[in-house]
C-alpha cells in the first residue's frame, strides 16, 4: 500500500472556514465537501507543499496572513481515479489552522465549487468524513 502525507489548511477569513466541493465520480471524497490541501512532493518541506496546494488548487490571489502547525492524524483511504481505477494509500495529514487577508479564490480542476462558510452553518453542507472529524477536533462541529 503506497503511503502519501497530506498538508491540510484549515483556511479561515473573519468567522467563516474556507469549504471546496471534491468533483463527482473521482478523488477520495467524491462529491463531498472538503478542505484544500494536497501531497507534499519529494524533495519539498511541509511549508513549501502548503504553499503550493494553496496556489494550484485555490489561485495565487488568495493571501494567508497567520499559518500555524495544529494537529496530525492518519488513516486508510480509497482514491478514485477519472478513469475509473481505484487504490488504497495510506494517509498522513499534517493539519494546519490558517487565516487568509482575502477572500479571492480561483479554483483548479480539483474542486468543482468553494463556500466560506460559518460556523453554525456546516452541518447545511454533505462534509466528508475527514473534514468532520477535523471540524469536531477544532471545536467547530
Amino acid at each position: 500500500m503506497r503511503q502519501r502525507t497530506i498538508v491540510c489548511p484549515l483556511i479561515e477569513h473573519e468567522g467563516t472556514y474556507l469549504l471546496c466541493k471534491m468533483p463527482s465520480g473521482r478523488g477520495v471524497f467524491p462529491g463531498q465537501w472538503a478542505l484544500s490541501g494536497g501531497g507534499v512532493e519529494p524533495e519539498e518541506t511541509i511549508e513549501q507543499a502548503l504553499l503550493r496546494e494553496v496556489r494550484e488548487e485555490l489561485g495565487e490571489a488568495l493571501e494567508l496572513t497567520h499559518i500555524t502547525p495544529w494537529t496530525f492524524r492518519d488513516d486508510i483511504r480509497t482514491k478514485t481515479y477519472p478513469d475509473g481505477r481505484t487504490e488504497e494509500i495510506y494517509m498522513i495529514y499534517l493539519l494546519f489552522h490558517c487565516h487568509a487577508k482575502n477572500t479571492c479564490v480561483t479554483l483548479n480542476d480539483e474542486f468543482e465549487a468553494y463556500a466560506w462558510v460559518r460556523k453554525e452553518d456546516f452541518t447545511r453542507y454533505d462534509l466528508n468524513e475527514a473534514t468532520c472529524i477535523t471540524l469536531k477536533q477544532r471545536g467547530l462541529l
